[in-house]
């Protein structure tokens, strides 16, 4: 070769190639002693490996059939954790779809040569092979000799949930608290459902405020006790204080322990009427809870008489005690006057009798076998001398026997007449006639339903047969009612009837 610009000269410049790469340097290195030739070259390599070669003659053994790829996208997130990183130190992004990137390899027939020659004898270095859950059936690779896997048989897909036990205690679901029914009757009551106006409220006098409804129970012994007051459809519309009052209490501990319910209802134009009746259960309450002890032994023995005489005297004194309130203030007996209705309930077990006394209308019924049955106490008439105050009317015309000559003897005043000292004759206000004393005592039989009531829910209970019947079907479960439920139940509206509700019911296990 010449540099560049210059000329060549006599002698040929690159004399030099050929003295090193040109015919004359073919016996630097002798003659080759073996043949070289491609079938050569394969023989010396089966010998080394100490493998016989095949003949000439033979065909070229069948390659194995590819593996097909990943059936699932766990098998390529398998395979995809198992392709080392990428030169660099950088793992390989993944596709906008998702899709792992794997690092491009080399290109060219893999290192190991053609997939019909002889395995290396030692691998070359650690291999990944996919796990059972890349292949498809769960297969897996095969040993040393290059052996084909054998996918194992299918499995059964798993069931979408375990058998159940059939001796483990089936959870029957709850039935449905509310009832079917929002209303009975031909046509729906007048008045929403709901309240609309709230009572006015005075600020120095909070502690007068009732709530729209009230709500309790308990179980006791073998009865389980449910209790509801709830206002009126007519005072929630007027926005007027529920009359109704609700008190349900507990005296003394375990078997000697007793509960009473007591139900008052405030006049219905009287002023403060929600005042009386809250006053008149606080009454009864204290007079019951202090004699408490001497009430359930003559409960459990039976003792009506004794019973029956003292239940009278602690509800004349507490009503007695809201009529001097009444003359304290200045008010009219009549203004400040309750009826009252109470239940005694014993929590021993071993003592099924049930106790009811009171004073003024209401409702007493019992639901036995899926009917009701009407046990309110009637009010029989005096025997012997009128007492002032108590009793019924006699019998008999209001005159008396017009065919009885008149001798000219005076007679006594009729207690059911003004006294001569009325405000009808001039004189100072009389005392007004009183409710007659009510007491019933029963025994309770198990499934039986006894339910107490004020004249607000008796009155509807009694009217409407339909009422009846719905809650006959209420009622009648092997499980008495939760709070929500007997809540319910007690709201069942009926036309016509819209004044405060409020029951007790007991359910005998």
């Amino acid at each position: 070769m010449s540099q560049q610009g210059g000329r060549p000269t006599g002698r040929h410049e690159d004399d030099w190639w050929e003295e090193l790469y040109g015919d004359a340097a073919v016996d630097d290195t002798g003659p080759a002693t073996a043949s070289d030739s491609l079938d050569d070259r394969f023989a010396s390599a089966s010998g080394t490996l100490h493998e016989a070669p095949p003949p000439a003659d033979a065909p070229p053994p069948v390659p194995p059939p590819p593996v097909p790829p990943p059936a699932d996208a766990s098998s390529a997130d398998a395979s995809s954790a198992d392709v080392p990183p990428a030169p660099g130190g950088q793992a390989p992004r993944p596709f906008p779809d998702g899709t792992a990137a794997h690092p491009p390899g080399p290109s060219g027939p893999p290192p190991g040569g053609a997939p019909w020659g002889p395995p290396p004898a030692t691998p070359e270095g650690p291999v990944a092979f996919a796990t059972g859950t890349g292949l498809p059936g769960g297969a897996a690779s095969g040993g040393a000799g290059g052996a084909a896997a054998v996918p194992p048989p299918p499995q059964e897909p798993p069931s979408a949930a375990p058998a159940a036990d059939p001796r483990a205690p089936r959870l029957e679901p709850p039935p449905d608290p509310l009832p079917s029914r929002v209303h009975v009757g031909s046509r729906p009551p007048t008045y929403d459902a709901e309240p609309t106006a709230l009572p006015a409220a005075d600020p120095e006098g909070l502690d007068d405020l009732v709530p729209d409804t009230v709500l309790d129970g308990a179980r006791y012994g073998a009865c389980t006790l449910r209790a509801a007051s709830v206002r009126g459809d007519s005072a929630r519309y007027r926005g007027e204080p529920r009359r109704d009052a609700l008190l349900t209490a507990r005296f003394g501990t375990g078997e000697q322990a007793l509960v009473l319910v007591a139900v008052a209802t405030g006049g219905r134009a009287a002023p403060g009427a929600h005042r009386t009746a809250t006053e008149a259960c606080r009454w009864i309450g204290r007079a019951v809870g202090l004699s408490h002890a001497r009430l359930v032994e003559d409960i459990r023995a039976a003792r009506r008489g004794d019973l029956k005489s003292g239940l009278h005297r602690l509800t004349d004194r507490s009503l007695g005690r809201l009529r001097a309130d009444a003359a304290g203030q200045g008010l009219e007996p009549d203004a400040h006057a309750a009826t009252l209705r109470c239940l005694l309930l014993p929590a021993d077990p071993a003592c099924r009798t049930r106790v009811f006394f009171g004073v003024g209308p209401g409702g007493l019924l019992r639901l036995r076998d899926g009917a009701w049955q009407d046990i309110e106490p009637q009010v029989s008439e005096v025997r012997g001398e009128p007492v002032v105050g108590f009793g019924s009317p006699p019998s008999g015309p209001p005159g008396g026997d017009h065919l009885i000559l008149d001798l000219g003897i005076p007679t006594p005043p009729s207690p059911y007449e003004p006294s001569p000292g009325s405000s009808e004759r001039g004189g100072a206000p009389a005392e007004p006639l009183r409710e007659p004393f009510r007491f019933r005592t029963s025994i309770a039989r198990p499934g039986d339903v006894l339910l107490m009531c004020a004249a607000g829910f008796a009155d509807p209970l009694h009217g409407e047969r339909e009422l009846r019947a719905h809650l006959a079907d209420r009622w009648s479960r092997p499980e008495p009612p939760g709070l929500a439920a007997f809540l319910a139940d007690v709201q069942v509206r009926v036309k016509g009837y819209a004044d405060d509700r409020t029951a007790a019911a007991v359910w005998e296990a």
